[in-house]
């Protein structure tokens, strides 16, 4: 079978960093390291730790080529982490060895969406961790700032301090902002509320796309084994259902006129799969007809499919025939990630169903056009983020 890694330059538009631990301790004095996030090693394992709150433990999210199940066997110390999932050399050299040109970057401890910093408290330390992880990102992708492409983590809670760290960002070489996919969440108004039509506009200005990555909202809660069925199982079925999310944040941008109103702006959707897209385009352009859409705002002059089409994007790393469905019907929209190195990544380990990416996806494209594939692989992805 051919591989498709080698015909290909490939952008890799989802995966996290597994930060390392002095990723804020470094930017502040001795004397508030303990307010910060710091690593603290208790019982062995070691647990990121904030003026005495657990923010949990980087071994979690650090799972990719583990020869074990979370929660029941993760890497306990960053001794028996993977170098590439904290080091920057050690990731390009990762990188080189499977194939992936770039690699676009997502936090872990502030959240997929950045709302976990709002568990420190004191807004100005909030903010200035923020601003800490920005600069620390800053400083690991400069090892290849044309393969480690940096997302800025937005503090979606202060209109004007997210508008100010988004410029600051931009300067610095950020090359698109993470947004939190589900701000009511965290008790800020609904996505598709003009409350938030200051960063579409400086984003769309800017050129620069807005990325929701799952998980940005109650996600913490909804991983609570209320029903009693197991922690894997739940898990499972929270890590399958959370594309829901996903699908309610596309819905937000077309039908709250976002994408009518920003015509220019590009928005990713982010660890979601693609298998539901087809389906839910096609649901939305029949409720949009059927529902008075046009009679309540006749300005709104495209389908939902065609906003989509014009403007949004999806990521996919492990379906197949669905993937290749979403492929066939939007072959600009669909681009491919791993999620590495997260528990559901597309990456081997003796107890996962994972493969190398490189296999998965030659599998994949098998049968799909190259000039499509070569799309998906690297040209719509190297478009949006700025990559010659």
């Amino acid at each position: 079978m051919t591989d498709l890694f080698d015909q290909y330059r490939v952008i890799d538009v989802d995966t996290h960093l597994t930060e390392p631990p002095d990723t804020w301790t470094r930017s502040f004095p001795a004397s508030r390291h303990d307010v910060v996030p710091h690593v603290e090693r208790i019982d062995g394992v070691d647990v990121w730790m904030a003026d005495g709150e657990r923010l949990g433990a980087p071994g979690y999210y650090s799972m990719a080529g583990w020869d074990g199940i979370m929660p029941l066997s993760t890497p306990r110390t960053f001794e028996e982490i993977a170098p590439a999932m904290f080091d920057p050399h050690a990731r390009l050299a990762f990188m080189d060895a499977e194939g992936i040109d770039a690699q676009v970057l997502y936090p872990n401890v502030g959240g997929f969406g950045n709302g976990y910093f709002l568990r420190l408290g004191d807004r100005e330390l909030v903010a200035q961790c923020v601003r800490a992880y920005n600069d620390f990102l800053t400083d690991w992708c400069s090892a290849d700032p044309n393969r480690l492409l940096a997302i800025t983590a937005l503090p979606f809670w202060d209109l004007d301090l997210a508008i100010d760290e988004m410029e600051r960002c931009i300067d610095l070489g950020h090359r698109a902002i993470n947004f939190c996919n589900q701000p009511a969440d965290h008790g800020q108004p609904p996505l598709a509320h003009r409350h938030w039509d200051p960063i579409w506009a400086r984003a769309q200005e800017a050129g620069i796309p807005v990325n929701f990555h799952v998980g940005g909202g109650s996600m913490g809660t909804q991983f609570t084994d209320v029903a009693e069925m197991g922690w894997m199982t739940n898990f499972a079925r929270v890590s399958s259902l959370i594309f829901l999310d996903n699908m309610r944040s596309v819905a937000e941008l077309i039908f709250g006129g976002i994408c009518h109103r920003f015509p220019d702006l590009r928005f990713v959707s982010v660890e979601s799969g693609v298998g539901w897209i087809p389906g839910a385009l096609e649901t939305f352009d029949w409720q949009w007809l059927n529902g008075g859409v046009r009679d309540e705002h006749p300005e709104y002059d495209l389908l939902p499919s065609e906003y989509f089409e014009r403007q949004i994007y999806g990521c996919f790393w492990f379906e197949e025939q669905v993937a290749r469905n979403a492929i066939e019907r939007f072959p600009n929209n669909i681009l491919f990630e791993t999620d590495y190195p997260h528990p559901t990544c597309q990456h081997p380990g003796p107890r996962t169903a994972a493969q190398r990416p490189r296999e998965y996806a030659s599998r994949v494209f098998a049968e799909i056009d190259p000039e499509i594939t070569q799309n998906v692989l690297w040209r719509t992805a190297a478009s949006l983020y700025g990559i010659a």
